[in-house]
């Protein structure tokens, strides 16, 4: 399969280099990586529209000169980033064949930066579920046990950065889609504090704010290069961030100062952790004390049922508007044949929630985030499991046979309100976030969080140590990522046969 062998031993940065020094060529670079798509694609089933023509066109093109990333293979998730002339499928049928018009102002500045966009990258429909198992594509296999998935909603990217095929890939995060693929394929990957990367110029606020787009990595360095490469607002955007005092990229390398970090096992959503995820914390506490930092046991208290219901509700409100808009987009009517089971009986919820529970869902938020704010008046880091269970099996959480035929049939009467009349919504509420008990609340604050993958358990699986840092504190975040990053490597601990 490999004509360069070594490319496994070099992350982003360290590709690029040989590119500028002419060790090897941007072509020899895309056509590996095109070698281990083409290898691993039909086991993994994590890119979904191969781009080869235009990758090999454009690194035999002219190149940024400058660029951190010139010449470096690089995936895309098929989901918000659009690229003229290539469809972007968001995971749905209606959707997969209609080209974007423009591209999307982070796909110009990850192009700026010098990467080659070789593919998409397989998603759930419209980034909805934390598993990648689309019924339009069928699902991505994780590749440390391909019987398991790689998370979601960026389960394709993150599947390809830890199988080798790429050393970076993008994914967004609404409500831990960057975080929950990092901890369940073993890589890096951070959130970015709501702002610093672009979402024009078709997008204003993505699940009104709570999404942000940045990418996963092996590498700590790999991601800060790329942040530095990418942050700033763009013409129109909602909101305004202060510009970091310095690269990120130096940061990495930076020693943190001793940090108060408090930590947590016991879930904020849901009600059950399992014990190997509590184990990766409190080896992760036993590190960060030695690393000399300060340690405790605390966490933001707020109420988890009330908050599940109200993130559920603003989500299946945007999720409805996306299924009308793709239904307009395609010139179709609404069907349950068009989508996913799951976006379906989501939909049906944001359809029949009326503005004023839209608008106490957004209270309930606003309340909550209040509460957390003035946690970290008083850390600078708060640290738990990423996830409530290591990397769940392949249709562990997707709807039953039965379930779908009660979707159908509710779909085809219109009959979304049978769910409200019998008191289904709230339990749902309840069950949707059993797997990332964590994750979601910060979507909702925009803080910046990252996942580092510093523990495996008694069968090789990854468990991601999820961290999460004050508003704009992304560069105590990078700091703190390399410093763990040195202290315990992981870059060269990769899946067998990959």
């Amino acid at each position: 399969m490999s004509n360069f062998v070594e490319y496994d031993k070099y992350d982003g940065l360290g590709l690029a280099e040989l590119v500028r020094k002419k060790k090897i060529s941007a072509a020899e670079l895309v056509e590996e990586a095109i070698a281990r798509i083409e290898a691993h694609n039909p086991t993994l089933n994590i890119v979904i529209n191969k781009l080869y023509d235009s990758a090999r066109a454009t690194a035999k093109g002219t190149l940024p000169k400058d660029g951190p990333f010139t010449g470096v293979p690089f995936l895309v998730k098929d989901l918000m980033s659009t690229m003229e002339g290539v469809p972007t499928s968001a995971g749905n049928q209606l959707l997969k064949d209609i080209p974007a018009k423009q591209d999307s102002e982070l796909i110009k500045r990850w192009r700026a930066s010098g990467a080659i966009i070789t593919g998409k990258t397989n998603t759930p429909e419209f980034g909805l579920t934390p598993y990648t198992e689309s019924e339009t594509f069928g699902p991505a296999h994780n590749p440390w046990d391909t019987s398991r998935s790689p998370g979601g909603s960026s389960g394709g990217s993150g599947a390809a950065v830890a199988a080798r095929i790429v050393p970076m890939a993008t994914g967004g995060d609404g409500g831990g889609s960057i975080r929950i693929p990092a901890s369940a394929c073993g890589i890096f990957g951070l959130k970015p504090t709501r702002g610093r990367t672009p979402t024009g110029p078709e997008i204003g606020e993505s699940w009104r704010g709570f999404t942000i787009e940045h990418v996963l990595t092996r590498s700590v360095r790999d991601s800060a290069a790329m942040l530095d490469a990418t942050h700033g607002t763009d013409i129109g955007a909602p909101y305004i961030i202060p510009d970091p005092e310095r690269p990120y990229l130096k940061e990495v390398t930076t020693k943190p100062s001793r940090l108060k970090i408090a930590f947590t096992t016991k879930p904020m959503l849901g009600k059950n952790v399992h014990a190997d995820c509590v184990k990766a914390v409190e080896e992760t506490v036993k590190l960060l004390q030695d690393l000399g930092h300060d340690v405790v046991e605390d966490t933001p208290v707020i109420n988890g049922e009330e908050f599940a219901l109200a993130f559920m509700t603003i989500i299946t409100a945007e999720l409805r508007a996306d299924i009308e808009e793709a239904a307009e987009k395609a010139g179709k009517k609404i069907s349950v044949d068009h989508f996913d089971h799951a976006s379906v009986i989501g939909g049906l919820f944001g359809q029949i929630m009326s503005a004023a529970q839209y608008a106490r869902a957004s209270r309930v938020i606003q309340a909550a985030n209040r509460k957390i704010g003035l946690f970290f008046e008083d850390y600078d880091i708060l640290l738990t499991p990423t996830l409530s269970t290591p990397p769940i099996k392949i249709g562990e959480l997707n709807l039953s046979a039965s379930e779908r035929v009660l979707v159908r049939t509710l779909s085809t009467m219109n009959a979304g309100w049978v769910l409200d009349a019998f008191g289904m919504i709230k339990p749902l509420a309840a069950q949707m976030y059993e797997f990332t008990p964590w994750t979601p609340i910060f979507n909702t604050t925009g803080q910046p969080a990252m996942s580092v993958p510093l523990y495996w358990n008694g069968e090789n699986l990854p468990i991601g140590s999820h961290f999460v840092g004050r508003w704009g504190r992304e560069d105590v975040l990078f700091r703190l990522a390399g410093q763990l990053e040195q202290a315990r490597p992981w870059f060269d601990k990769a899946p067998a046969d990959y």
